[in-house]
């Protein structure tokens, strides 16, 4: 059995384009991305997109934040009706490769009650920790919520056999990480956030927020290196690349 990767859009936020992109007018409609890996030592997604309660009241999910974008997110939308189309069942997911600890990319934690949380070290301490809770826009309520935590530091192999690997992209914030994955055609990066977009890579433009800019650049220079080497990249929200990626059924080649 090969490894298979599945691309799923668990709604769409349209915000400022200045969120993405510093000093840039206008707005952006973007995808929320979560992919399953079903491997043969057991399945794994990265990252959950938003958290089912969006649908229903932004404001009390999301307080202050929700004011900032426009939210397209329908019933069946969410991480576990994702899963309904491919016939596999929230509880058999065995992993969650969490990128970070946002709202649209941890929200959907909730729905995934057996699988065990895998999470760079630096990044869960900055979600337990008051202060950088408030400075990252972290809601615990997203993620802390008695999962088996895996909290590594650095590269970590998933499977043990170098298919699936994490890769620390730090910066975006305290412990960011992205998700290389070799498929029969070559690697493929899941960037989450180290890199929104496809001008975020060409030009290093980056957002006006963010936990460490040195770290991102760092993080943006990483990956144009794995790109040079071969490897495609999925950038995090990048609507243009979006319409060209096969969504579940279907398989990502």
């Amino acid at each position: 059995m090969s490894i298979r990767l599945h691309a799923f859009t668990c709604g769409w936020l349209t915000g400022g384009l200045g969120n993405f992109l510093a000093g840039q007018r206008g707005r952006i409609r973007v995808p929320v991305p979560c992919f399953l890996i079903v491997h043969p030592r057991g399945t794994a997604l990265f990252d959950t997109g938003l958290h089912a309660g969006i649908q229903r009241d932004p404001v009390e999910r999301l307080g202050a934040l929700a004011a900032s974008w426009t939210i397209e997110f329908a019933p069946g939308e969410e991480v576990a009706g994702r899963l309904a189309e491919v016939d596999l069942s929230p509880a058999r997911i065995d992993f969650i490769v969490t990128s970070h600890l946002h709202f649209d990319h941890a929200g959907g934690i909730a729905q995934i009650p057996n699988a065990r949380l895998v999470v760079q070290q630096a990044e869960w301490q900055a979600g337990r920790e008051p202060d950088l809770v408030r400075a990252n826009f972290y809601n615990p309520r997203d993620y802390d919520l008695g999962h088996e935590i895996i909290a590594v530091s650095g590269e970590h192999d998933l499977f043990g056999d170098g298919s699936v690997l994490c890769l620390p992209t730090p910066g975006h914030t305290p412990g960011h990480q992205s998700l290389r994955v070799r498929l029969p055609k070559g690697e493929i990066i899941l960037t989450a956030d180290a890199c929104y977009l496809r001008r975020t890579l060409d030009r290093l433009e980056l957002p006006p927020f963010g936990h460490d800019r040195a770290q991102m650049l760092a993080s943006l220079r990483r990956l144009r290196t794995l790109e040079e080497a071969g490897a495609r990249l999925f950038f995090g929200h990048d609507p243009a690349q979006w319409e060209s990626v096969p969504q579940a059924p279907h398989a990502m080649e």
